[in-house]
This record gives structure tokens, sequence and C-alpha cells, in this order.
């Protein structure tokens, strides 16, 4: 029997076509570009206002189940729906985020698809890329830079070194930084306090250049960014430092989307990475808005579970760019149902009806949910080799007795090929069930409320429990005026609810928040629950250990 070669096995055998052929086949100049080598570029600004004015193309937001050890395959079945539009000769282009470096060392991998439905060049895109998030970094710890040598050098803003709530940040993970102080050494060396790291895609400056739509509005909002209070309890913003304009300038070419491709060619614009579990988990509005005018079809992700990624995707990227999706495919593995179902990791490839049974009330609270927002849902499983026609046709009619168009992929194996039904399924519904999108809840509504809203409809939790720091926060981000924004609620992936060993559909269950602040950048506010970190650690046997350059040059055990 062959060995199955690895993903970036595949993608290194690939035969990649010069990024200005993959932009020609969607009407795009090579005078459009800004090239990063031959198989990378960004889009120029002049291209950008250019197509301003076209008439938009649908929006598919493909979302997800909970995150299990067992792979849902999220990205692969967005690479590889794009790829079977293409195949039914359909103009449809991939809008991605980019992925971290921490993950790409740690335990979840890259983020770039998988098999024969990959966004290459894979390894480059997983690594530095075009440089985006250094670019953030830079800026985010320029920021901090400031601020320290604002109170070094007199502090006429009289800021509080107790309250100062920017953090530094670094793309990996790495535990040892949550908490540190900062100043030892001479009185030359710095004031002494308590400081910290957060993971750049957990930055406000990331969901900033992601939210932002254009560089004037970038510069708007990173002048807004609270970094601490005074003694007298008032905020002091990135403005107060008299750095914007050289964040701003460290940040130019970042807010300019990138251009790639996949296996087969399609285009794909891969731009921004919040994570959603922390931050709101959208590629860049500017890339969204700009594939919505070159293609008749953007697809598009949003990170983890329905509940994190497509609830933020729906009630803040969409909220503050005035777009909706037209439909919404939420993917699913058999296996990861049946490990929701009580399943041991190391018996999934068996026959279990009975676990599936179980487990598959997750995909049905997520069915629930997406169908909170009045659009119209196509269920993708994402098909392995050990599921049985048995299994498949449990969810097939699960599915379809919940309202729901039901298809398989296969894109991992096949590419495009494998994703046809799905597309055919998806444009079929898109025909025949207009959108009618509406967010969950209105502006208006207070933060307290908003935040019980997701926690009790999304979650599916009975109550909301706050510390006495979280409501002091609550009561003061009202006071400043920033009750009428979003909230955007940090909560662990692998459940519905903060608890990561609740699986399945818990009910009954308490949602903690532990902290809140907010993000008047980004214009949303972040209420903290459980144990979430905003810098995640590296596990026992991280991937980088794995990781190597061959004498060819080439990069191994990335996946």
């Amino acid at each position: 029997m062959s060995k199955v070669p690895s993903d970036i096995e595949i993608a290194q055998a690939a035969e990649l076509l010069p990024i200005k052929e993959v932009a020609a086949s969607v009407g795009i100049a090579e005078d459009d570009l800004e090239l990063y080598g031959k198989y990378k570029a960004k889009l120029s600004e002049e291209y950008i206002q250019k197509v301003s004015a076209n008439k938009n193309g649908k929006l598919i937001l493909v979302t997800a189940i909970n995150p299990t050890p067992a792979g849902e395959g999220k990205t692969t079945v967005t690479v590889g729906l794009g790829q079977a539009f293409a195949k039914l000769d359909k103009k449809a282009i991939i809008a991605l985020r980019e992925p971290s470096l921490g993950p790409c060392f740690g335990i979840k991998g890259g983020a770039a698809g998988g098999g024969y439905s990959q966004v290459v060049p894979m390894d480059e895109l997983n690594l530095h890329f075009t440089g985006d998030f250094h670019a953030i970094t830079s800026a985010n710890n320029l920021l901090a830079a400031m601020l320290d040598n604002h109170i070094q050098q007199g502090n006429a803003l009289r800021i509080d070194p107790k309250r100062i709530i920017h953090k530094r940040c670094l793309d990996m993970n790495d535990r040892a930084l949550r908490n540190i102080v900062i100043g030892l050494g001479k009185r030359t060396d710095g004031v002494v306090r308590e400081d910290g790291f957060v993971i750049t895609v957990a930055t406000e400056i990331m969901a900033i250049l992601c939210l932002a739509e254009d560089l004037q509005d970038l510069r708007d909002r990173l002048s807004k960014i609270i970094v601490a209070y005074t003694y007298d309890n008032e905020p002091v913003t990135a403005a107060d430092l008299k750095c914007v304009g050289a964040m701003t300038a460290l940040l130019k070419d970042a807010i300019k989307p990138n251009l790639v491709q996949t296996l087969e060619h399609t285009p794909a614009i891969v731009h921004g990475g919040p994570f959603a579990n922390i931050a709101h988990g959208c590629n860049s509005v500017r890339a969204t808005k700009t594939a919505l005018k070159i293609a008749d079809y953007t697809i598009t992700e949003a990170g983890f579970g329905a509940d994190l990624g497509a609830e933020k995707f729906m009630d803040i990227k969409c909220r503050k760019a005035g777009i909706a999706p037209d439909a919404v495919v939420i993917v699913a593995t058999v296996r990861a149902l049946k490990y929701n179902g009580g399943a041991a990791k190391d018996t999934l490839t068996s026959e279990n009806l009975e676990a599936l049974e179980k487990g598959i009330t997750n995909l049905e609270k997520h069915i629930e949910n997406v169908q909170r927002y009045c659009v119209p849902i196509v269920v993708a499983v994402n098909r392995f080799v050990s599921d049985t026609e048995k299994e498949l046709d449990f969810v097939k009619t699960f599915c379809k007795e919940r309202g729901c168009e039901f298809a398989l992929a296969e894109v991992w194996e096949k590419g495009g090929e494998g994703g046809k039904e799905l597309a055919q399924k998806l444009i079929d519904t898109l025909e025949k069930k207009p959108s009618a999108f509406k967010p969950l809840y209105e502006d208006a509504l207070p933060l307290n409320e908003k935040i019980e809203t997701v926690a009790k409809e999304i979650y599916g939790a009975k109550d909301v429990t706050y510390t006495k720091e979280a409501e002091n926060a609550l009561k003061k981000i009202t006071a400043m005026g920033f009750s009428n924004l979003p909230v955007c609620i940090a909560k662990n992936q692998y459940s519905l609810s903060d608890d990561p060993n609740l699986l399945g559909r818990p009910t009954g269950f308490t949602l903690n928040v532990r902290e809140v602040y907010v993000s008047a950048g980004a214009g949303f506010v972040v209420a903290i629950t459980g144990t979430i970190m905003t810098m995640p650690g590296l596990p026992k046997s991280p991937a980088a250990e794995r990781i190597d350059v061959g004498e060819d040059g080439f990069i191994t055990g990335l996946f």
C-alpha cells in the first residue's frame, strides 16, 4: 500500500502558476498587483478603489461544529468549495485569514487547508508570508514602548502605572510571558511595573486592521486605542501618546490584502488573522469586500465553531462592515460527532450509531444558532473512509428534519471534484432561499444584556455571573459612552460552555465572566470567560520539534 503524502509534500509537489496569471483569471491586471516574488502579491490601493463600484457577488460563510481532536477540516472544505465552484465554471474567490506562527509550532498546525484542497505556497503562508503579522507586532510594541517612555520622561499625562491595560505582543505561544516585570535595573532602565504579553492575533491592532475600511479609517481607529487610565481615572489613548502616525506607517502595506492561489489555481485572498476564541475570528473586511466585487461567489470562513467565529462574523464583522452572508455552510464529521457522543478517540473509525445519536446534538445546536440569523444553511459532512452508509444516512436524515440541506464533501482526497455536490447544493439554495439576515441583538441593548443574549441563545447557558472587577468594568465602559458597541466574548472553543470538558450540547450551566474591557479602536467590548488565555502555551511535544529544512531547502514537518 502506497504511503499517503503529507499536506506539505502535496503542496511542494504542486505546480504553481505565476500569481499574475491567477489574477488575470478573475480580471486583475499585473499593474494592479504589488508582487512579493512569483507566487504572492498584494492588491494595490488603486485596484481596490477601481472595483469598489462593482456589484457584490454572493457571500458564503463556512463554519463548523465545536472542534475536537478528531478534526473537522473547515478550512479544507472552504478551499475545496472554492475549487469546486471553478469546476462548475463559476467565478469564485476564497477569502481566508492568515495563519499565526504560534499554532504552527504548537499543536494546531497551519491554516492553509489540507490534502488536495490547500492554499499555496503553503510553507510561506504558514510562516512569514508577506510580513503582515510582523508589522502588527511592531506597531503594537511601538505603542507599548511609547507608553513606558512617556512615564519614564516625566509622565505629563499622569498615567497610573497600575492601570495600564495595553500589553506587548509576540506571534508565538509562550506562557512564560503572560506575567512579567519590566523596568528592572538602573533608574534609566524604566519604571518598574508588572506587564505581560498577548499573542499578536489577540491584539486590538490585529482586530483594527481586520475591521478598517481604508488607511484613514485605520489611522482613526488606532488613535482611539485606550492604553491606560490616569490617576484621575480618565482614559489615555494612543493619540495622547502621539504615535498614531508612526503606527500607521508601519501598517501601510499590511492593510493591503494578499493574493495567492489554491492547488487548482483558484484565487485566494488571505488577509488578517484574529483568533476566534480570544478575538473576533474573521479575515479582513477589506479582503471580503474586495472579493465580493471581483467574483460571483466569495467563500470565507470564521474560526472554530459557529458559537465563536460565526457569531462574531455576523454580530461584529457584518454589523460593522454592512455586509451579510447569503448562505452558511456548517462543517461536521461523523468522527467528531461520535467523539461528542462519548466515543473514545481510538474507536472513532468503528461504526457507532449510539455515540453518533448522542453527539449529533452539538450539530443540532449549531444549526439552531445559525437559523437565528435567518440565513439558509447547508450542512457539509467532511467524509472519511471509515464513515459507514448507516452513519451518513443518519446525519443526512437528521439535517433534513431540521430544514437544512445536506451534502458530502470529499475535497481532502479529490480537491474541487470532491466538492461539486456541495457547490451545486449551495447554488440551488442561493436561488431558492434568499437570505433575510439580521444580527442577534440591537445596538441599543445594554452591554450585560448583549453578553447574556449570546450566552443564553447561542451557548445555551442558564445564567451569567460576573466577577466584581467585570461588573465595575461594565459600569465604567457604559459611563464612557461605549454601551452601543457589540460584544466579543472570549471563550474556549471545545465546548458550547466555558468548560472545555462539557461536550455535546450542555445545558443548565452558568457562564462566568471574569474580565471586561473595551477595544475602542476595534469597536467592540471584550468579555473574557472561564480560564481562556490571551497568550497560549506550547504543548508537551510541540510541532516545532518535528519541523526542519532539508539540504534541498525544502521545509518538512509543517502540517
